[in-house]
């Protein structure tokens, strides 16, 4: 499988801000510099880039990889900007990996950055045409929909949700590069006081716009060995899915994506849903997170509160959880990118004060964009393990 025959040699990050006092070019160019210093590879070798559609600084120039390329110096052959949501990250891997897989690059360079503080220009058409008419502004809206939606029908213990708060929150507390206006510990009560957003959805659900940037150097598995960089991560499987039945006129719409996307990922990485050691899964809002367990099967659909309830989803848990915060805690910066770095970060063993026990494999997830009447319109799943 093409996919297995990548290996991702080498990430960074930069700390994660409310409002960055440098330039997104800075921002890039920082982790440009350090994937070269940590892997010996000359910038003139790099002949990929791959960038995540997901950016408020870029949303008005729809050249923005070239633009970026352009003023980081990059002579590619190949350069991509993956278009679906917070799905964009993890889909970047797969497609850098397609391309190398293809013969149209030989290392790709993967860049999330953005500095919403700076530039908020998201298209909104789709909004504005749609659901801001009728007084549904933005995802936190939709998901108090869905979240109603799903207490209706299965019921919902808060606190299950406000234990998911707190373990994000926890693991931030132990993330020097997560926000510091994040890194504040919180208890379940504190969760279920926040002030309402949406109606259910708190001010402790909701994830953060910040300013940061993150990146990955992806190459062949063999060029890897050739270059002595034996630490690396491998893609196992990847899948995605999107507008999940949006053929049909009415759906259950507590059920995602996910549910295909993951039968097909962990099918292609040779896994079931029990062997997952960790699980970073894209965090947006609080409920999805409970979703996702459902959808992928770790429990069955309407017992997401009683899984939370049984499992201990700390670091030194038994299905660690997000382990540098989440989006929620640690910040929304980057593209959504944390908790794919996250989950890389921790596979090669250097999670610091939080690492994991078990490193077998991590599984990573995205959503993308928020479609009217129905779950998140895009759903991606990712598998990842060490180089054996």
């Amino acid at each position: 499988m093409s996919l297995r025959d990548a290996a991702i040699v080498a990430y960074a990050e930069t700390k994660v801000v409310d409002k960055s006092d440098k330039d997104i070019f800075e921002l890039d160019g920082e982790i440009l510099g350090s994937l070269l210093d940590k892997t010996g590879v000359e910038m003139k070798e790099i002949d990929g880039l791959v960038m995540s559609g997901l950016t408020r600084t870029g949303a008005g120039n729809v050249f923005w990889a070239q633009t970026t390329a352009d003023v980081l110096g990059l002579d590619v052959s190949y350069c991509d900007q993956v278009h679906i949501g917070g799905c964009s990250a993890t889909g970047a891997v797969a497609r850098a990996a397609a391309a190398i897989d293809a013969g149209y690059c030989s290392i790709a360079f993967l860049l999330f950055s953005d500095t919403p503080s700076e530039d908020n220009r998201s298209d909104r058409g789709f909004r504005a045409e749609w659901t801001d008419t009728y007084g549904l502004m933005g995802p936190p809206g939709s998901f108090g929909l869905l979240e109603q939606r799903y207490a209706h029908q299965y019921g919902l213990d808060y606190e299950m949700l406000g234990k998911l708060a707190v373990t994000q929150r926890n693991h931030a507390l132990l993330n020097d590069n997560a926000c510091e206006k994040l890194r504040k510990p919180i208890t379940v009560a504190d969760y279920l006081n926040s002030r309402k957003i949406a109606e259910p959805i708190r001010l402790l659900d909701c994830v953060m716009p910040c300013d940061g940037a993150t990146g990955l150097l992806v190459m062949s598995r063999a060029q890897a060995k050739a270059r002595g960089l034996s630490n690396c991560v491998i893609p196992l499987g990847y899948a995605e899915r999107t507008n999940y039945r949006g053929g049909e006129g009415m759906v259950d719409i507590t059920w995602s994506g996910h549910k295909t996307a993951g039968e097909r990922a962990l099918k292609n990485a040779g896994m079931t849903i029990k062997d997952v050691a960790s699980f970073h899964p894209y965090d947006d809002f609080i409920i999805a997170i409970m979703l996702q367990f459902e959808n992928l099967g770790f429990c069955g659909h309407g017992e997401g509160c009683q899984f939370i309830r049984d499992n201990d989803l700390s670091f030194t848990g038994n299905l660690p959880l997000n382990t540098g915060g989440g989006l929620i805690s640690s910040g929304a910066a980057a593209c959504s990118s944390h908790n794919l770095i996250e989950a890389v970060r921790q596979l090669m063993g250097e999670g610091g004060r939080r690492q994991v026990k078990d490193t077998r494999n991590a599984l990573v997830t995205g959503i993308g964009w928020i479609n009217y009447g129905r779950n998140w319109g895009s759903s991606s799943v990712l598998a990842l393990a060490p180089n054996d």
